[in-house]
């Protein structure tokens, strides 16, 4: 699992720390087990074997931007739009030959249940990757991509303004 880097300040924008007020935070710590259980655990996979011109197809028709990398049921890599684009256009390859082993990212970073959204927004503009895969005691469980991340927070500062707002209106609350 990666970890975040351990001196925040230097390495992470200053949007991505909470506001603190009187000891609270003022945003809800949304994690990846609580996304996972309202999308679901599925992922998409391909063995290290499959060629990338097959997983492109497998790309196209499920309409997704990466396949988890699977061997003997282990998560070896992650193969991206990204990783093809790179590692095999610009290289002169050619997709029905080249196989995903060859270009996939390798190792994987990957997140637990437990990390925050934030954390994950975090991870992946720390490493410029869009999909981090979820495991939990080396047990793949599914995937969240950048746009489960910008989903969830755009819904959890929604939330947040709408309390705001009855708040400040004197609704929405019991005296």
């Amino acid at each position: 699992m990666a970890e975040l880097p351990k001196d925040m300040p230097s390495a992470c924008p200053a949007f991505f720390y909470p506001i603190v007020k009187g000891g609270m935070s003022m945003y809800s710590l949304i994690t990846v087990g609580q996304v996972l259980r309202t999308k679901g655990h599925g992922f998409h996979a391909a063995g290290p074997e499959t060629t990338a011109y097959d997983a492109l197809e497998i790309m196209a028709e499920k309409n997704i931007g990466a396949l988890l990398v699977v061997e003997s049921g282990r998560l070896i890599g992650v193969f991206s739009e990204r990783d093809y684009a790179r590692k095999v256009i610009l290289r002169g390859k050619s997709s029905k030959s080249t196989t995903v082993r060859e270009l996939m990212s390798s190792p994987p970073i990957s997140v637990s249940p437990g990390t925050s959204m934030r954390d994950c927004m975090v991870l992946m503009t720390n490493n410029r990757i869009r999909h981090l895969p979820v495991k939990e005691h080396d047990v793949l469980l599914g995937v969240v991509s950048i746009g489960d991340v910008v989903n969830t927070i755009i819904s959890d500062q929604e939330s947040t303004i709408e309390e705001l707002e009855d708040y400040i209106a004197g609704t929405g609350y019991r005296a």
